[in-house]
């Protein structure tokens, strides 16, 4: 790519960004004024505990609007673990630590659906007609595919891997979804899948001529800023630099002690200069709802050790409620398999709901 055209894509990703938030904007208002206009698909891969960076970054805002009233649907990805992986590794304990995570977070599983792929064959079913509608070159296109096939050192990359995106506008789409709520740079994923409903409808039109087959799903995007790990680098469960949720006390104090921070005595707050101290201060802020430059003018020039004491007693006072409902949570299995039963049965019901109107739509319904 030419410098200019370099500069063009930069400038339209721009444009696009602003569109994007300004819409995500009118939405947050649009759902004060009727929440049951919006359904919501969220979700995670089981591939290890949930961390303060799932927490500060979904989980939190996923109760918060199921609490104002949106109907949540929220996935436990287990057949995504596989895209990347040789195995599943201890898979059922992480599926039910999820679903522990979630219902401590704030998760009413009376309002909201906690289900999982594997247990939703139609789901799974849209994958076929769905890979129809894309192209080899689209997928290879997207960010998730191409920092993965970055990251493999030569590995070849499985079939599913490059499908992923695919397999995520099936998970969204199968339940009539209209609201994704995502980062930045998940925006390119819920791209494909508003053109798959699009180009679904184009090529095979509706089962109901008064109403498309899918909904066109829109982004809500996250306000929280992206969060650093211990050590400075990206927080992620492979690195061993989070604070996962279910953590204790004083396992918690152990690893902010060992945060990195810099020489500099006098705390501020600056992300741009002092990233590591201004990610601590993002966490202090985060927990106790003060700003974190009140939090840097509080502990001055008492040095690191301070701020992280501070960010400490902050996150396990925040944290103490979860973890307690956690820890209840996870020695009552039985609990925890009836609600993704149950999950699963709604979750069937729409999948087969909506596979009969694509079959519909395809003239395949014989």
């Amino acid at each position: 790519m030419t410098s200019s055209e370099d500069a063009l894509a930069h400038s339209t990703s721009d444009a696009s960004l602003a569109r994007s938030k300004a819409r995500s904007a009118e939405i947050d208002l649009a759902i004060d004024e009727d929440p049951t206009r919006f359904r919501i698909l969220t979700g995670d891969r089981p591939t290890g505990h949930l961390h303060l960076g799932h927490y500060f970054g979904t989980l939190r805002n996923r109760v918060l609007l199921q609490n104002r009233g949106v109907e949540t649907w929220v996935l436990v990805a287990d057949y995504q673990v596989i895209t990347d992986r040789d195995g599943v590794g201890p898979i059922r304990e992480r599926v039910l630590g999820l679903i522990a995570d979630y219902i401590a977070a704030g998760i009413d599983p009376e309002r909201s659906t906690i289900f999982n792929h594997s247990a939703v064959p139609a789901l799974n079913q849209l994958m076929l007609p769905f890979l129809s509608l894309v192209t080899e070159s689209e997928l290879h296109r997207n960010p998730t595919v191409k920092a993965e096939l970055e990251a493999t050192n030569g590995r070849a990359m499985t079939g599913l891997m490059l499908t992923y995106p695919v397999h995520q506008a099936a998970d969204i789409l199968f339940c009539k979804a209209n609201l994704v709520p995502v980062g930045q740079d998940q925006l390119p994923h819920l791209e494909q899948a508003r053109l798959i409903a699009q180009r679904f409808d184009k090529r095979y039109g509706r089962a109901n001529p008064e109403v498309p087959v899918f909904r066109r799903p829109e982004a809500l995007l996250s306000e929280v800023p992206l969060l650093l790990g211990t050590d400075g680098m990206k927080m992620s469960k492979s690195r061993g630099n989070t604070i996962e949720l279910g953590m204790t006390a004083d396992e918690t104090a152990k690893i902010l002690k060992k945060a990195k921070t810099d020489a500099e005595r006098t705390i501020t707050y600056d992300p741009a200069n002092r990233p590591e101290v201004a990610n601590l201060l993002m966490l202090g802020c985060l927990a106790s709802g003060q700003a974190p430059e009140a939090i840097a003018e509080q502990i001055g020039d008492k040095g690191a050790g301070t701020l992280k004491m501070f960010v400490t007693e902050a996150l396990n006072e925040m944290l103490a409620p979860l973890r307690e409902k956690r820890s209840e949570l996870i020695n009552n299995e039985d609990y925890l398999l009836q609600v993704l039963q149950l999950g699963n049965e709604k979750a069937n019901e729409q999948a087969n709901e909506t596979l009969h109107e694509v079959r519909t739509a395809m003239k395949m319904n014989y």
